[in-house]
Parts: structure tokens; sequence; C-alpha cells
């Protein structure tokens, strides 16, 4: 595969579904929606990865308990929602109170009304700086949480992290970081110098002070952007709660944030939070909020299925499934959206992706347990046949063998060889073979006891890293039978010659032990015959959610289809093409000044006097 396109062709899979644009309309897009092939590609990946999560390698950290602050939009908010919605259907860019837009501006469109959307989402003052504080707004809303969680954990002085990317800190200028304090000390009485940017650090020095002071507890709320209170902050000891006043564009910038106090050594989490930090993602209805909820859910599914590749299926599709966080990133984006029938049509989504799950689970069970049950017949079937073989053997050496007074057996062995007698010269004269013979791995006959052939087989192994030829004994009956691994004793004769007998005396045992073994699995036997013959019972469910989604789907294609015919031979661009030509940006022939004016800056003359209507935007 040398392109993009090679690569889609195996791995994904386009889909045309329902999504929202910028301006909040219901349409059809065509876009890629499925990873196919999805365990074949996770082995590409794989293959020059070793992939472990903390709790892989079983790091001791908080668990994360994410919480949705949804937060009904603001008379102001509602009113910039109808003129931005004006705005991106006609270019009319004068409806923000900004001049015409330039040919290169024009083709950016989506761009611009994107940048006034996430700044409308924050605090309308980062658009106007003549708008009004709202007690409703998001700071309003931020500031109450902060002070919830200062009161609560005061005791154990508990410290919050508050991201965000937007409206950072600067010296002499409105921000929202300084609003936010300034409402946390004229509203709830908390000391300014416990509050504290880290944009406030110039030096790393002064950056070390403040992370001492947080894990320290002299520092209880700290403020910061992803790239600057993200990776390196080891200021976790105390954190009890994350605040995500906006949301990155990365999962892995979420990750970071979030990871500044979920992580090991937490200590006030671990002891007085049932080891839990609370992660707040405040979203406001009918704002860009919803669509950057879902775009970090197309990217973080996929990514960390893929990498962790705990895979429980061939195909993933990016638009149902959750990481096991309760609610999902669809669900987010339906709730924000303020329609009712995506949000059924999430839930009905991650309903039916969990019964197919479900459903696999049963039949991979059933699969696993017939496999089982084949190899347990088999082997039960191969022991039966060894303890019969081996009982044949053991009924022939009690017919023959002779005993003492004791009742130990008596040596009968008999040398191929030589005549020999006595147990010391057969003893010499075993351990003569075993250092002397060599059989090119083929067992050799060399003695007899009771009527059992004894054979000597030379083996070579490594030993110490240098190759060595070893050669050990066995008793040949209906199977071969060794005493000490086939080891003579070099240094006894009398131990060397009761070898043998030593070995037929040890079938009885070996036969006990496949007997044990044999009942054993014929003990599983019952239970898994059982698994087998369970049925999956939810099967009538799954259909009829599939065929309840399916009328959802049919239900938005009909209210989507009068919208269409509507757009018949209107001039305006159709508000379903959200994507932007990036390159445009890029262009060389893009003076400073142009480039400065496709970004949503404040202006003095916007005015609040809109009816309310709602946004919503896609990828961009």
């Amino acid at each position: 595969m040398r392109c993009f396109d090679a690569w889609a062709a195996i791995f994904a899979k386009k889909t045309t579904d329902f999504e929202f644009n910028v301006t909040n309309h219901i349409v059809a897009k065509e876009r890629f929606r499925y990873f196919i092939k999805v365990p074949e590609l996770a082995a590409f990946y794989n293959e020059i990865t070793d992939y472990r999560t903390a709790e892989d390698v079983g790091v001791d950290r908080p668990e994360k308990r994410e919480i949705l602050h949804n937060i009904p939009p603001t008379p102001a908010q509602e009113a910039f929602i109808e003129k931005l919605m004006k705005f991106a259907e006609s270019g009319d860019a004068t409806i923000l109170g900004r001049a015409p837009l330039s040919e290169i501006e024009e083709k950016a469109k989506m761009l611009i009304a994107t940048d006034y959307a996430r700044k409308m989402a924050l605090d309308m003052r980062m658009i106007d700086p003549n708008a009004e504080d709202d007690p409703n707004n998001k700071a309003s809303h931020c500031a109450k949480m902060i002070a919830e969680y200062y009161r609560k954990y005061d005791a154990q002085r508990g410290t919050q992290f508050v991201f965000s990317d937007l409206g950072t800190y600067k010296s002499g200028e409105w921000n929202v970081y300084s609003e936010i304090k300034r409402k946390l000390i004229e509203d709830y009485g908390i000391p300014a110098h416990e509050i504290r940017f880290i944009q406030e650090c110039k030096t790393e020095r002064s950056r070390k002070a403040v992370i001492e002071a947080m894990n320290s507890g002299d520092v209880r709320v700290l403020f910061g952007s992803t790239s600057m209170l993200g990776t390196g902050v080891n200021a976790q000891r105390r954190a009890v709660c994350i605040h995500h006043l906006d949301t990155p564009w990365r999962p892995s910038d979420l990750t970071q944030r979030d990871g500044r106090a979920i992580r090991a050594g937490n200590e006030i989490a671990k002891l007085y939070a049932d080891n839990k930090v609370d992660v707040i993602i405040y979203a406001v209805e009918k704002s860009l909020d919803s669509y950057k909820f879902n775009l970090l859910h197309c990217k973080a599914t996929f990514i960390d299925q893929l990498k962790s590749g705990a895979l429980g299926a061939r195909t993933i599709d990016e638009g149902a499934m959750d990481e096991k966080n309760g609610m999902n990133f669809s669900e987010y984006m339906a709730i924000l959206s303020g329609n009712t029938d995506l949000l059924e049509k999430a839930k009905l989504e991650k309903r039916i992706a969990a019964l197919e799950s479900e459903r696999k689970a049963h039949n991979k069970g059933i699969s696993d347990s017939k496999f089982r049950l084949q190899t347990i017949s088999h082997d039960i079937a191969n022991n039966e046949a060894a303890i019969s073989r081996m009982k044949e053997d053991a009924a022939r050496y009690q017919s023959v063998v002779q005993r003492d007074k004791d009742g130990n057996p008596v040596n009968n062995l008999t040398i191929d060889t030589c005549h020999l007698s006595d147990e010391k010269n057969m003893g010499i004269h075993l351990q003569g073979l075993a250092q002397r013979t060599y059989t090119h791995g083929q067992y050799q006959r060399v003695d007899e006891v009771y009527g059992f052939p004894i054979s000597i087989i030379s083996e070579r192994n490594l030993v110490d890293g240098k190759e060595t030829v070893q050669n050990r004994f066995v008793v040949e009956g209906n199977y071969k039978y060794k005493f000490n691994n086939g080891f003579i004793a070099m240094s006894d004769t009398h131990a060397a010659c009761m070898n043998f007998v030593n070995a037929l005396e040890k079938i009885p045992g070996i036969i006990a032990q496949y007997e044990e073994r044999t009942a054993r699995l014929k003990a599983d036997v019952p239970q898994l015959e059982a698994i087998i013959a369970k049925t999956w019972g939810k099967e009538d469910e799954l259909k009829q959610l599939k065929s309840e989604l399916a009328a959802l789907d049919r239900k938005i294609t009909a209210e989507l289809a009068p919208k269409k015919e509507e757009q018949d031979g209107v001039e305006n661009k159709p508000a379903s093409t959200v994507e932007v030509n990036t390159t445009v940006v890029d262009a060389p022939s893009t003076s400073d000044d142009q480039k400065k004016s496709m970004v949503a800056e404040p202006n003095g003359y916007y005015r609040r006097a809109f009816p309310t209507t709602s946004i919503m935007s896609r990828h961009i």
C-alpha cells in the first residue's frame, strides 16, 4: 500500500448518514464511518509496537468519573447563533459586522464561522467586548462548580485544574481565566493567592514553585492551556477535580489534561474520594461543543481500540461505539444538538451494538465449548486407551515378579551380551554402557528384566553451552517406562541394577495419575454440553431494535427530503457542504491582513437583536 486510496480500499467503508452541519441543519453526509478488517489492521500496528495501558501494567491510579455539565445558551448566544447561521448560509460577512469576504475568505467561510462559534460557546465577550456578563454563562457555571469542590475538600486542601485553550490569561486584557477568578473571589470568597494561572510563570523556577504549591495545598485552583499545563506537570497529590471549559482537537490532548490528576500519587483521591477524580466537561447546548465531542469520539474510539488490540468485531462503527465510559461521544453530540430523533438514534445504536457484542460473545462461548468438548473427548479416549495398555503391562509384570519376605521386588536382570550373575559386575557393565554407548538416536536393546526388554538411546543435548551425548535406559512394554528419567546411578552399582525394576514398579502410580486426569476431564463434559445447548434469548429484542432504528432512519430521511427540494434552483451553496479547503489558508498569495481577517476578532458594533435558533458544526 503506497497511498491512502489503497489503504482505504482495504480498511475503510463509506456510508451515508445523518449529521448536523454548522448551521444546525440535519443533512445526509457521505463519509468514512466504518473501519473494516480491523483485526488485520491492528495486527499491522502491533507488528511495530508493544502497547500497554496503565490498567494492563497495574498502575494504581484514580478512576475517571466523567460528568457532562450541560449549559443552556444565553439569550445573547442564541441571538448570535441566528446571526452566524445566516452568515454561514449566505457568506455575507457584514452580518457579523465585518467587511465583505475576499475571494480567499469566501472559500474559508466555514473556517471563519467555526472560529466564531468556538468563541461564542466559551463567552460572548470574546466576540463583543461590550457584551454583558450573564449569570448563566460558562464562566459562571464553572466558578460555581469550582467553589463547590473547594468547600467539599477544604479540610484536605483539595486542588483543581481548569483547562481552556481559548481565552487564556493575558495581563491587561479581558480573558476567561481572570473572569472566573474574579467570580471566585467576589462571589464565593476564595482567597486570591490560592488561584493561579500557569501563564504567570515566566521561568522554570516559578513554574516548579506553583506545582509544589499545588501539591502542598497552598494553591487550590490552577488555570492553564493544554500545552502549558499538560505534559510534565506533576501536581496530582491533592487533585480532586478537572474542569474542561473547551475540548481540544486531539484525544491525546484530552488524555494529557486528565492525566494531571488521574495518575499515580494522588493521595487525596485515594484516601477521601474512593480513588476517583471528577472530570467535568462544560458544554453549551446548540454550540460547537457538540461538534468537538463528536470529532473526539471519531478519533478516540478507533485509536484506543486499535492500540489495545481488544477488538471484539471485524468492523468498528465509530458512530455507535464507546470505551466503557457509560454515555459515549455520540450521545453527547445528540444531547447537545437538542434533536430528540438523533438522541434516540444514538441510544438505539448503542443498545444494538451492546446486544450484538453480547450475541457474539455467546456464539464464541458456544464455539469455544464445542472445541473444548471435542478436545476433552479426544483426550478421554486416548487416556482410557493408555490406561488399558498400561494395565496389561502391570498385570504381566505382577504375574512374574518375585519378591522377598518384605515384599520388595527381587532383581531379575539379565545382560544380553555377557553372562553376568553378580549384581556388582552387572552394575559396572551398565555404567560402562551409559558412558560409552552411542546409538545415533535409535533405541538399542541391551538387557532384559522379567521378560521386558531394556533398551538404551543416545540423545544429543546442550549442557552449559556445550553439546553432549546422554544415554537413557527404558523398559519396553506397551509403553516405554523410565526411572530417574532414564539415568542410572553412576556411583552405586546396586541402584544401577535396580533402575529397571523400579521403572516397572511405577506403573500402578502412572495408571492412577491417568485415571485421576480422566475423571477431571469427564467432570467438565456435562457443563460444556449445557453451554452448547443454550440459546441466546435476546434475538427477538435485537431484531426489534434494528427495526426501530431502520424506521427512525426513514423518518429522518423523510424530514430531510423537503429541505433538499427547497434548495433546488437556489444559488446559495448548500449547507451540507462544510468541508473547508484548508490549502487556502496557506496560499502564498494571502496577505497577513487577509489571514488575520479569517479569525473571529472582537468587534464593538455587534448588536444582540436576533431570533433564537441553534447551531452545530461538522468536520473541517
